[in-house]
């Protein structure tokens, strides 16, 4: 990959971008790598420093584990998006672990941690930038924790479908009950039930292909 075309995608990403000098922009590019990365495979895993990631194209999830495994997904990553907190070297205020794992074939440019670090300490506009983007992201965070403590089941089942649904502009969620449970923080058990529920009062149908919303206008109200 050459240094241009990573240029070319950072000066559409970072807003710091034109704002440092030209040997700062060089120096993250010659530090910066595409990869490729396979459905399935874990990118961070919370012990080290990875980098920053942005990704080109896929989706990526970030989620915490606890001692006995269970998972709460805080947010997705898509298309332009940037992860900061792959990037502890960066953020000295991350002290938890997370991970992240591909959803699907995804490609990413990862500059590597160290050389951002640097970058950031001489230009108070990459700080700012990498700061209100982890920020940014704790709000996601927060949102998900009030979810789990606070709402209904049935409640954040049609939250999920409903936003699954906006973002992909399908009616059918082409996701498993395992994957919604993974997602939502909760047990599939749960998650099978509610969806029979949801089922047998007419609002989604569901089979192997997925869950398909078949009452738009009952599940918005579910979600008030």
């Amino acid at each position: 990959m050459s240094q241009t075309n990573f240029d070319l995608a950072y000066e559409e990403i970072f807003s710091f971008w034109d704002e440092i000098p030209k040997k700062d922009r060089e120096y993250i590019c010659r530090n910066s790598y595409a990869f490729t990365y396979s459905k399935g495979k874990n990118i961070h895993d919370g012990s080290e420093c990875s980098g920053v990631i942005l990704v080109r194209s896929g989706s990526l999830r970030l989620y915490m584990m606890s001692d006995e495994g269970r998972e709460i997904t805080l947010y997705r990553l898509h298309r332009g998006d940037v992860c900061m907190l792959s990037a502890s070297c960066v953020l000295d205020a991350v002290t938890f672990d997370v991970l992240l794992d591909v959803e699907e074939e995804s490609e990413c440019y990862v500059i590597g941690g160290s050389a951002f670090a640097a970058v950031a300490e001489r230009n108070p506009s990459v700080k700012i930038f990498a700061l209100e983007t982890a920020v940014g992201r704790f709000s996601d965070v927060m949102w998900v924790m009030q979810q789990i403590l606070f709402m209904n089941m049935d409640k954040r089942l049609a939250i999920f479908l409903s936003d699954e649904s906006a973002r992909t502009g399908s009616d059918t969620i082409e996701l498993t009950h395992e994957q919604v449970a993974r997602y939502m923080g909760s047990a599939r058990e749960v998650v099978s039930r509610m969806l029979k529920y949801f089922a047998k009062e007419g609002i989604v149908e569901v089979s192997r292909g997925g869950i398909r919303i078949s009452d738009k206008k009952r599940l918005h109200e579910l979600t008030l």
